[in-house]
């Protein structure tokens, strides 16, 4: 029997992830899906909250807590000193909307080796608990983002090649997708989180770098794109 050749393989592959995300859509559109989808919906505000979170650690800033609410939304609280730079508001701004796509494009990339595969699962595994532990203060975080990670996890350690590449591709393509169906936040000025309404992202670097929310709402898409 004659291998696949790795143009044909990396064809395969494609196939899959165009499959996953058409699927995804699909499901999306109804209430079942959406369901059975809730955890993706979950994980994704976790990358969007923890992608705030990181460019403010990064800055210098405190990241004092994460917050997930049962209809998916979330926020992360960081310390904003005084004499703060505006750009350095806007760049922590604009991290969250970022995260998913990043993080994506990330796990995507990393099933192209089974070791990348299985290194990208243990450290999204781990993340997810202790970032719980550390950051996350809200009823939803606590009960959805520590049981992903538990079921990462064993998987990392101790799942089979497929399984692990096909769930590695299902996390990135599901994070991708989740950045579209943010779409009306990015170019809108603000929205609700846990039922009271807040300043949107790109509504937050309007008020600091001037120009309208809905231009900073084109430039992240065309980033994320």
């Amino acid at each position: 029997m004659s291998s696949i050749l790795p143009a044909q393989e990396q064809r395969q592959r494609v196939a899959l992830l165009v499959g996953i995300a058409l699927a995804s859509i699909l499901l999306w559109q109804t209430a079942l899906g959406s369901l059975l989808l809730y955890p993706f919906t979950i994980l994704a505000t976790w990358f969007h909250e923890m992608g705030h979170g990181i460019a403010a650690m990064l800055a210098g800033r405190g990241f004092e807590r994460l917050l997930i609410f049962a209809d998916g939304s979330g926020v992360a609280l960081s310390l904003r000193p005084a004499d703060g730079y505006r750009l350095t508001d806007a760049l922590v701004a604009a991290s969250g909307p970022l995260g998913p796509a990043i993080a994506g494009a990330l796990l995507i990339i990393s099933s192209r080796s089974p070791t990348a595969t299985r290194n990208a699962l243990a450290v999204l595994g781990v993340a997810l608990i202790l970032s719980t532990l550390i950051w996350v203060r809200s009823l939803t975080g606590w009960l959805v983002l520590p049981a992903l990670g538990i079921a990462i996890v064993p998987l990392a350690w101790r799942g089979s090649v497929p399984w692990q590449r096909f769930v590695i591709q299902l996390l990135g393509v599901q994070a991708c997708i989740s950045v579209w169906q943010q779409f009306d936040y990015l170019f809108s000025p603000g929205g609700s989180v846990g039922g009271q309404l807040q300043r949107s992202d790109t509504g937050a670097i309007a008020d600091v770098l001037l120009l309208p929310y809905w231009f900073w709402g084109a430039t992240i898409s065309a980033a994320i794109l």
